[in-house]
């Protein structure tokens, strides 16, 4: 058995591409107009460019601030795996950011909620998205063609220079980073200053260990799929199949083309190369996959073109440092069951903007590090919920020999087919609509006490009230170290400004 690691399809690869585009439109630009409708958050004072030829920011990975230099590995298209998701919430992040028409023009399809099919019974749950007054909406696209349009919105910035090269190190002295060296495309070794540095070169960063402590888990990793000319159960939903031992995601990334994405619990997985991934997808994954989509999976198994990639996890763990700045996946990762990495990296963009925009000059070290201090605290809400439901969902939605586990299993899928307040709670905290950790703590216990109830209804027993305990203390089991890793305090009690119900787009 082996591993086939393609770096090139690593979620972490896919953030650090277009992260820094983001960073690099919001930090160079200065708009001609203010735009009130596309505000979310108090407005501040224009950037102020600094003296000609200087560089505000290095972005490694895609960009470097208000006069940009750009530092990515590869220019080209790309052809990846995930990043192919983006929820509701990481859309409306796009439209504060004017960011929106990036998902134009490259058959990006609508997605408005997600289908869950459990042992034949399957139900819909669709994003709350009824008080919304503009075109929100989650999106599926190619990631490879969501970023080469950043790559155009970015070449339209003034003091925006692209250049494609590898960053080899971060330049110290005393104890701040002062800019990066860079080998460029031919060869040559460049050193680029600036008062700040932003770092996102991906979950493979050999640059995130001055500036964090990292912590990366593998719980698992996905084979992936492309099923051609076929219809899904549910249009323009995500499809999510509980199966055994895990879980698998359908969704539409373009008006022909299905990804599919087989989730192989442990860090070993059947070799492609020598067709034991074949063998197992067709004779333990295929009777699994809905009838409508069964066809086009075997076909897509037989057509040989089986992509794999490990799923990483990884919690925050920054270690603050003068004149530099972790985003993206070198940051921050969690299991890519929810599709919830773009939405925390693209909140994360928006916050960062919205600390850089009244400095006008970034060379006030401690004028700097004062206002990115709080980076950390501001990020808590949206990423610390979509992180923990992550590890949390995939725990739960994976089949498991114990049976307070899969009552716990089975209670989620019943608790969420109640369908109104029931799957509208989890459904919003999903997709990035409404950031709320402690609504998360409540749902996901919510779900625990439905479980006892089924199991005490009509008449307890000992053997049920013995199972009903099991069933609490393993839902204990699997929130409170997520919540620990996350910092438990921190993120029940910091104070968040919910999409959900404070969004510009809102009625």
């Amino acid at each position: 058995m082996e591993l086939k690691i393609l770096e090139q399809y690593i979620l972490g690869g896919i953030i650090a591409t277009w992260l820094g585009f983001a960073l690099i439109y919001f930090l160079g630009v200065k708009k001609s107009k203010p735009d009130h409708d596309l505000d979310f958050h108090k407005r501040t004072n224009d950037l102020v460019h600094t003296r000609d030829g200087a560089t505000d920011v290095i972005i490694v990975g895609a960009g470097d601030g208000r006069r940009v230099l750009v530092i990515e590995r590869d220019l080209g298209l790309q052809d990846r795996i995930v990043g192919e998701l983006l929820q509701p919430g990481g859309y409306i992040k796009l439209i504060q950011l004017d960011l929106e028409d990036c998902v134009e023009n490259i058959d990006a399809q609508k997605v408005f909620g997600y289908a869950l099919f459990m042992d034949g019974k399957s139900t819909r749950l669709a994003y709350p998205l009824e008080k919304f007054t503009r075109d929100v909406s989650g999106r599926s696209f190619h990631n490879g063609r969501f970023v080469q349009r950043m790559r155009e919105k970015a070449a339209t910035v003034p003091n925006v220079r692209l250049e494609q090269g590898t960053v080899t190190s971060l330049i110290e002295e005393k104890g701040s980073v002062k800019g990066v060296r860079y080998k460029t495309r031919a060869g040559e070794d460049i050193i680029a200053n600036a008062p700040l540095t932003i770092v996102c070169d991906g979950c493979f960063s050999n640059l995130r260990r001055g500036l964090c402590k990292p912590e990366v888990d593998i719980p698992s990793s996905f084979a992936a799929l492309l099923l051609k000319n076929c219809e899904a159960p549910y249009p323009n939903h995500g499809h999510v199949i509980l199966a055994d031992p895990s879980p698998i995601l359908c969704y539409r990334i373009s008006s022909t083309e299905i990804r599919c994405l087989v989730d192989i619990p442990g860090k070993k997985i059947p070799s492609v190369g020598n067709g034991d991934m074949a063998l197992y997808l067709k004779t333990k994954v295929a009777p699994q996959i809905p009838p409508e989509l069964r066809c086009s999976f075997v076909d897509a198994v037989d057509e040989g073109s089986i992509k794999t990639m490990a799923n990483r996890s990884m919690p925050a763990a920054p270690q603050p440092t003068p004149g530099a700045i972790l985003l993206g996946d070198s940051f921050n990762m969690r299991h890519p069951l929810t599709g919830g990495g773009m939405t925390v990296a693209l909140s994360d963009v928006v916050i960062v903007r919205d600390l850089l925009r009244p400095l006008e000059n970034l060379n006030d070290s401690f004028s700097l590090c004062y206002h990115l201090d709080s980076f950390y605290t501001l990020r808590k809400p949206v990423a610390s919920t979509i992180n923990t439901l992550a590890g949390a969902l995939y725990k739960v939605f994976s089949a498991s020999p114990d049976q307070a586990r899969t009552e716990l299993r089975q209670a989620c899928f019943d608790y969420l087919s109640l369908g109104g307040m029931f799957s509208n709670g989890p459904i919003a905290l999903l997709s990035g609509l409404n950031p709320k950790p402690l609504s998360l703590v409540l749902h996901f216990f919510s779900v625990a006490v439905f479980g006892v109830g089924r199991l005490l209804l009509p008449f307890p027993s000992p053997q049920r009230i013995t199972l009903g305990v099991r069933l609490i203390l393993d839902a204990s089991g699997i929130i409170f170290p997520i919540l620990k890793s996350e910092g438990a305090a921190p993120m029940l009690l910091s104070s968040s400004s919910p999409a959900y119900y404070k969004s510009p787009f809102l009625h």
